[in-house]
């Protein structure tokens, strides 16, 4: 696996101020000095030898305690710098973060940089249509339809305004056609799983639609399926933007399809897994902001798997920062083998690919070697479907899997308004599974 990447002097220069003022002067990270190697040791070595930030940890410090000593969040508050917001999830995993716009925006210019298409038509004042469960982003509004003009936000159009997207009417779906024409986005931004089902649906009535000059997916893991279902639909080129509410634009997917690390503002640290779990190229990633005087997040666990790059190199020409094959799904959305090898969302969504005829699906692993397998399908032969689908998951998990599938007329989302494909019904602890070797090393 590459370890030689390249960054920039001012790229360690950043970490290294980011981590000393966390260190010195920020009140959640002071217990965080007993594990410091000290100045005389590489940074990267420094910040290997810190623990990670939790969800929890950002709760229990907000939010006074993420600021530096002399920094004044009422005041911040006051003129509008900052601003509180709450990310959706549940109990457990919503989290209110310091939310800083301008910071926010540089963050996702920089991040345009790593995509041709994007860097050609992205303005910061370019028209964007956005198609996310508003619980996400944009406006709530599930008894009465809002007008366009009342989900309209500067050069933002929010589509969609009803949290159960399983409410959604013909008539409903005919108005997102109707208002992209009216509208012409150059930027269509999306949950995968949404756009999916407006494409099928525009695919199955055979209309037609607006097609934006790039098409930014974004809150959720685009499955197989959903590609699939929008290439149908849509022939304009689509990237995935990843980041978190916390770290801002993290990595951006570029034109040949590898995810390039937003180096000019966040330092994202590797920690693979050991290798009977799919180590050393596949892990999790422990992220670092840049340029927030507001909001101190250092190592901060994302919750998500990536894949690093075999070679390390990109055919954009692209070699700054870290260089990802992909991103392979959240935590929340590993499953576990037969013998206990962790499986990763996009190996499970790899396998069942080769399925036709899905329109949606999610996989529920209650116990040991237990799979439930919800699917939705138009298809006739569904006995036909359900041994297709037993023999992949059984090929993946192990012969011995005990194997049901089912169906349903639709998957509805998560309490976050997110769609979760694939989790197990008990707690995975993913500390048991990183290569405790390579912290070390």
């Amino acid at each position: 696996m590459p370890r030689d990447w390249k960054f920039s002097a001012d790229y360690y220069s950043r970490s290294l101020y980011v981590l000393e003022t966390a260190l010195g002067e920020v009140a959640a990270y002071r217990s965080w000095r007993a594990f410091d190697l000290g100045p005389e040791y590489p940074v990267d070595k420094r910040y290997a030898a810190m623990p990670a930030l939790t969800k929890q940890d950002v709760r229990q410090h907000f939010p006074q305690g993420l600021l530096p000593n002399d920094s004044d969040f009422k005041r911040g508050l006051a003129n509008g710098e900052i601003a509180f917001v709450k990310t959706s999830g549940t109990i457990d995993s919503s989290v209110t973060n310091i939310w800083n716009q301008k910071w926010w925006d540089a963050s996702e210019r920089a991040s345009w940089k790593l995509n041709s298409y994007a860097n050609k038509i992205a303005t910061g004042s370019h028209p964007e249509a956005i198609l996310a469960n508003p619980l996400n982003v944009g406006f709530i509004s599930d008894t009465v339809e809002l007008p366009m003009g009342k989900r309209r936000l500067a050069r933002f159009l929010y589509l969609n305004e009803k949290t159960d997207p399983l409410s959604w009417t013909s008539e409903y779906m005919d108005r997102m056609i109707r208002e992209l024409e009216i509208f012409k986005p150059v930027v269509l931004e999306a949950n995968p799983s949404l756009l999916a089902k407006l494409c099928r649906y525009i695919a199955t009535t055979k209309k037609t639609v607006f097609q934006p000059q790039l098409i930014v997916f974004t809150y959720e893991y685009p499955s197989a399926f959903h590609y699939r279902q929008i290439r149908r639909v849509f022939d304009v080129p689509i990237a995935s933007s990843y980041g978190t509410t916390e770290t801002g634009y993290v990595f951006m997917q570029c034109e040949k399809g590898k995810f390039h690390q937003n180096s000019e503002f966040c330092r994202v640290d590797f920690h693979p897994l050991k290798p009977e779990h799919g180590g050393p190229r596949l892990g999790r990633i422990l992220v670092t902001t840049f340029n927030n005087p507001w909001y101190y997040i250092v190592r901060f666990d994302v919750g998500d798997l990536v894949r690093i790059d075999e070679r390390g190199e990109c055919p954009c020409g692209r070699d700054s920062g870290l260089i990802l094959e992909a991103i392979e799904g959240r935590l929340t959305n590993v499953t576990l083998t037969c013998s206990g090898r962790l499986v990763s969302l996009r190996e499970l969504d790899k396998a069942l690919s080769v399925l036709e005829g899905i329109d949606e699906y999610r996989l529920e692993q209650p116990g040991e070697g237990v799979y439930h397998l919800y699917l939705v399908s138009q298809r006739r032969d569904k006995d036909r479907l359900s041994e297709q689908a037993s023999e992949i998951l059984k090929g993946l998990y192990g012969r011995d899997a005990e194997v049901s599938v089912s169906y349903q007329d639709a998957i509805p989302p998560e309490g976050s308004g997110k769609y979760s494909l694939a989790k197990t019904l008990f707690p995975v602890e993913i500390e048991h599974y990183l290569d405790e070797n390579y912290v070390t090393d």
